[in-house]
C-alpha cells in the first residue's frame, strides 16, 4: 500500500520510498523501550508510529516546512545514523553468532550481554553467517546487477531444510501471517501515543533531509523539476498508509533510487511492481519464509547498515574540518549512548550553536582602491590603509542582527582609530552583502553612527539592496548619510575634487 499510494502522489520520478535500513534502525532503538520486540504490542507501536509520522509528514507539506531539513546538515546526518546504524549492528552480530541478547535494551547493555554470550556462540549459525557475507560483499563487488541477499536467504533457507540445521539450533524465522493486508487502527492509550510522538518526529526529520536531498539531486541529474512540498505529502499519505495496512514507517532509500537509475528507470512504475509483487508474496509465498535462518538475515542487515557508519565521512570530516567531525561525533554517541530522541535534539542544538557560530563572526573587510579586500582589521595590525586619501569602504558581509553587531561595530571604531586622529573624513559601508537588520542590530548600528559623527565623519552607505534601504529607514538610520553606488574611483574623487576618477570600460 504505502509504495503504490507513493508513487502516485509524489513529484519524483525516480525516487524510492521504502523501508530503508536507517528508518529500521531508528524504529527498533525507538520502540524497544515500550515493548517487547516481536510481540503484538511492539506491532501496534510500530503502526501508530507510522500514522504519526504520516500527520506529521502531511502538516510539514500544508505549512511548507521543507525548509527545517536544511538544518539537518552532513556532518549531523552521517553521526545520527552512524549512532543508530551501530546499536542495530550489535543485535544482528548477536543473531549471526547464535547469541541471545536483549535487543531491546540499552546499546551499552547489548554489548556487554553479546560479550558474556560468546561462550555460547552456534557454530552452525556462525559458518552460516561468514558464509552469507563473503558471498554478499564478493558478489557485489563483482557484479553488483545480481539480487545477492535474494540469493542468500534461498540459498540458506533450502540449506536449513534439507540439512535440518534446526536441530543443530540455528534460529528460523517461524510463521508469518498469509493473506491481504488488513486496514486497521491501532489501539493504545493516549499516554503511549504521546511516548511516541518524539520519536514520529525523529523519524520525519531525518526522512525528510534525506528525501529532498535525494528528490533534488536527480531530479536536478535528470533534468525534471520537483516539488518539495508535494514530496513531503507524499511521505505522508504512504506514510499513513503503512500505519492504518500493518507497516512501520517508511523513508527513502538511495540505494534503491541509485539501482533504479543505472537501470535505466525515469518513472514510479517500479515501485507499483514492488507494491504488486508483496502483495502476491503475502497471497501465495509466505510458507516459503517460515524456514528463512536468522543468521543469514542478520548477515544480510548487517552488510546493508555497515555503511550506514560513516566511517570513511568521518574521515573526510576530520580532514576538512575538525568542528564539523566533532558535531558529527557528537551526534553519533548521542543517538548511540542517549537514544533517538536525545540523538535528534542534540542535533538540532548543534546545528543552532554552528549557524549561530558562523553568523556571529562574519567577515568584515576594508576594501582597497581596485575592490580587492584589505586584511588590515586583524587585531595586531597597527594600522589600516585606508581606500582612498580620507576615505575607508568598509563591507560587512553578513545580516546585522543582535549577536553579529559589536563585530561590525568594533571593526568601524578600529579602522577609524588606528587610521590616525583625523585622518579619515568619510566612511562608507559596502552593504552587498548585508540583507536584513534586526532591532538589536539597528540600535548598535546606530550607536555607531552617533559616533562617527562625534568624530566629525560624515557616513554613506554604498550597493544597498531597496529592502534594506527601507529597514534602514524604518529605523531612522538614512538622515544625515549619502548612498554611492560600485566605482570606488567615484568614491575617491568626491572624497578629493582634485582627484579626477579614472574612468575604465568595465568599471563603466
Amino acid at each position: 500500500m504505502p509504495a503504490i499510494v507513493y508513487a502516485f502522489v509524489v513529484s519524483s520520478r525516480q525516487l524510492v520510498a521504502s523501508p530503508d535500513a536507517a528508518a529500521a534502525a531508528l524504529v527498533a532503538s525507538s520502540l524497544g523501550g515500550l515493548a517487547l520486540a516481536g510481540s503484538a504490542d511492539y506491532l501496534t507501536l510500530a503502526f501508530a508510529q507510522a500514522i504519526l509520522c504520516g500527520i506529521m509528514f502531511a502538516l510539514t507539506s500544508v505549512l511548507r516546512l521543507g525548509f527545517l531539513a536544511n538544518f539537518l546538515s552532513k556532518p549531523i546526518l552521517i553521526g545520527f545514523v552512524g549512532g543508530l546504524a551501530l546499536d542495530i549492528l550489535v543485535s544482528q552480530i548477536a543473531k549471526m553468532l547464535g547469541v541471545k541478547i536483549d535487543s531491546g535494551g540499552e546499546f551499552v547493555d547489548k554489548v556487554s550481554g553479546l560479550i558474556s554470550g560468546l561462550g555460547t556462540t552456534n557454530l552452525t549459525s556462525l559458518a552460516m553467517s561468514v558464509a552469507a557475507v563473503l558471498v554478499l560483499v564478493l558478489g557485489r563487488r563483482f557484479a553488483s546487477a545480481v539480487p545477492w541477499a535474494l540469493i542468500v536467504l534461498i540459498g540458506a533457507t533450502i540449506l536449513v531444510v534439507t540439512a535440518d540445521l534446526k536441530d543443530a539450533g540455528v534460529a528460523v524465522l517461524g510463521h508469518v501471517d498469509a493473506g491481504a493486508p488488513s486496514f486497521t487502527w491501532p489501539v493504545i492509550s493516549w499516554t503511549l501515543w504521546l511516548q511516541l510522538i518524539p520519536s514520529a518526529i525523529a523519524l520525519t526529520l531525518v526522512t525528510m533531509g534525506e528525501g529532498l536531498l535525494v528528490s533534488r539531486s536527480y531530479g536536478e541529474k535528470r533534468g525534471y523539476p520537483t516539488s518539495p512540498n508535494r514530496d513531503l505529502m507524499a511521505f505522508g499519505v504512504s506514510n499513513f498508509a503503512a500505519g492504518v495496512s500493518g507497516g512501520f514507517a517508511i523513508g527513502s532509500s538511495t540505494s534503491r533510487t541509485a539501482a533504479m537509475d543505472q537501470a535505466g528507470s525515469r518513472t514510479q512504475l517500479p515501485s507499483v511492481i514492488v507494491g504488486v509483487g508483496t502483495l502476491l508474496l503475502m497471497l501465495f509465498g509466505t510458507s516459503l519464509l517460515e524456514n528463512v535462518p536468522s543468521p543469514a538475515i542478520g548477515a544480510i542487515v548487517a552488510v546493508a547498515v555497515i555503511p550506514l557508519l560513516g566511517i570513511s565521512e568521518f574521515r573526510s570530516l576530520w580532514k576538512l574540518e575538525k568542528f564539523e567531525f566533532l558535531v558529527g561525533a557528537a551526534c553519533f554517541l548521542g543517538a548511540l549512548l542517549l537514544g533517538p530522541i536525545a540523538g535528534i535534539v542534540i542535533a538540532f542544538v548543534l546545528s543552532l550553536i554552528n549557524l549561530a557560530r558562523r553568523a556571529a563572526n562574519p567577515a568584515v573587510d576594508i576594501l582597497s582602491a581596485n575592490d580587492s579586500p584589505d586584511s588590515s582589521l586583524l587585531p595586531l595590525e597597527p594600522t589600516v590603509t585606508m581606500t582612498a586619501p580620507g576615505v575607508i569602504v568598509l563591507r560587512f558581509a553578513a545580516p546585522i542582527f543582535f549577536a553579529n553587531v559589536g563585530v561590525l561595530e568594533d571593526a568601524a571604531r578600529k579602522a577609524v582609530t588606528r587610521a590616525g586622529a583625523g585622518s579619515v573624513s568619510h566612511l562608507v559601508f559596502d552593504l552587498e552583502a548585508v540583507t536584513d537588520i534586526d532591532v538589536t542590530g539597528a540600535e548598535g548600528f546606530g550607536e555607531l553612527l552617533t559616533w562617527l559623527k562625534e568624530k566629525s565623519i560624515q557616513v554613506h552607505y554604498s550597493r544597498m539592496r531597496p529592502e534594506i534601504r527601507d529597514r534602514l529607514a524604518h529605523f531612522d538610520l538614512i538622515e544625515g548619510t549619502t548612498s554611492f553606488g560600485t566605482n570606488r574611483a567615484a568614491i575617491a574623487a568626491f572624497a578629493d575634487p582634485q582627484r579626477q576618477p579614472q574612468r575604465q570600460p568595465q568599471e563603466e
